[in-house]
């Protein structure tokens, strides 16, 4: 077939195999969003309106707390790795079939507990845990194969957390006394030490290219490396020795370490580009988190307050715009020019935080309130995203490449 220059071209454009399967980023994205706004709604029917839930036996508050970790929050990192990888190491990760396997593992993982059927614990946890190890496989391979070793530290996060989910069910069948409350919260911490990482890596980066015109941006080498051994102990210090003074200590130098970082990286530009200024307010949340944490023990304020800042605050603001940005990206759109609601989208979820983390650090009379407002703010949040973003992600690259 000629084209209208005289040059011979494909009769048709090239077969890249299902859109949705071509990448990682797009089934995970995609069942992020919706998996969020069906999760925080049962919560709040649980927790709000008092609907009473098996989750096989599970507490809803436990079901609540696990499946924000390993069901939405890794979910997003699943998509993200398995599309970060590919571009660092240039070699293909997971795609087609293999990329569904996985991803019905996951699917399986999130539905068993929601079927109302009482369902082993342990056919649950293996297939959990499955989907958490063939995920750190697919993500280590490429990288031995290339020989990145730097890649290393990341990939080993996983099986961490793969640790975590494996302690949480032996705490669940009793096996190990305290395997619920170490899983959970050591997972958390994992989650937060992978987010610094990355954050670290890609958001001066995000910043220069996004805002208009240049940025001069400060990084401190001893604010990195003292910052993740800090985290390290405050991780040990508050999920094993219970020793609030010096949890107490540890969470106010990371405030301040952190926020010596995020002062150097900030600038008044980005307000006018909602994929920056939503990373730089994830940030200033986990910093409110450390703060937080610290006036659990000193002021006696509620210590959810702290694990919200952390989940609701930076990681769901953060998990959103990564999503919302790399969605953009690659798909063959403009980072630069993301839709209109893009912003209603992130602005629903910022004011769903000080609903749920700020508000009631003035009336606790009021809590349960805030939290539906909280929640609700939350579903609205992600149903922008998923209407926004369902047809990019389902839907072939505009482009015309792989991907």
């Amino acid at each position: 077939m000629l084209n209208i220059e005289g040059e011979i071209v494909d009769a048709k454009p090239k077969d890249f195999g299902l859109p949705v399967l071509r990448l990682g980023f797009r089934p995970f994205f995609l069942a992020a969003g919706i998996f969020s706004i069906v999760a925080m709604l049962v919560w709040m029917a649980s927790f709000v309106f008092s609907v009473d839930f098996t989750f096989l036996g599970i507490s809803p508050v436990l079901w609540h707390a696990h499946e924000m970790i390993f069901g939405y929050v890794m979910a997003v990192v699943a998509g993200f790795l398995l599309t970060a990888i590919k571009n660092w190491t240039g070699e293909e990760v997971l795609r087609g079939k293999a990329l569904a396997f996985l991803f019905f593992l996951w699917l399986f993982a999130r539905l068993l507990p929601l079927t109302g059927l009482m369902i082993p614990v342990v056919i649950v946890a293996l297939v959990d845990v499955a989907f958490l190890l063939f995920l750190a496989l697919a993500c280590l391979r490429p990288v031995l194969k290339v020989k990145q070793y730097k890649q290393i530290g990341i990939i080993s996060k996983l099986f961490l957390l793969m640790l975590c989910n494996i302690v949480f069910y032996l705490g669940l069948l009793e096996i190990i006394a305290d395997g619920v409350q170490w899983g959970l919260y050591s997972a958390l911490y994992m989650i937060i030490a992978l987010i610094f990482v990355m954050m670290r890596r890609v958001v001066p980066m995000f910043i220069k290219n996004g805002v208009d015109g240049d940025v001069a941006l400060k990084n401190r080498a001893w604010v990195d490396n003292s910052s993740l051994v800090l985290l390290l102990a405050l991780w040990i210090s508050d999920v094993f020795t219970g020793n609030d003074q010096l949890t107490a200590v540890l969470a106010a130098l990371l405030a301040l370490l952190h926020g010596l970082r995020l002062a150097g990286w900030y600038s008044r530009k980005i307000w006018s580009k909602p994929l920056v200024w939503i990373l730089l307010l994830a940030y200033a949340c986990f910093i409110l988190g450390f703060v937080l944490k610290v006036l659990s023990i000193t002021a006696g304020i509620s210590p959810f307050l702290s694990v919200h800042a952390f989940t609701a605050g930076g990681i769901g603001l953060l998990t959103i715009g990564m999503m919302s940005r790399v969605a953009l990206g690659h798909t063959g759109r403009s980072v630069f020019e993301p839709p209109a609601m893009v912003f209603w989208s992130f602005a629903a979820l910022v004011l769903g935080v000080v609903f749920r983390v700020i508000f009631p650090l003035f009336s606790m009379e009021l809590y349960v309130y805030w939290v539906a407002i909280s929640q609700l703010l939350w579903m609205l949040a992600f149903t922008i995203f998923v209407v926004l973003y369902a047809p990019m992600l389902l839907t072939a690259r505009v482009d015309g490449r792989d991907g």
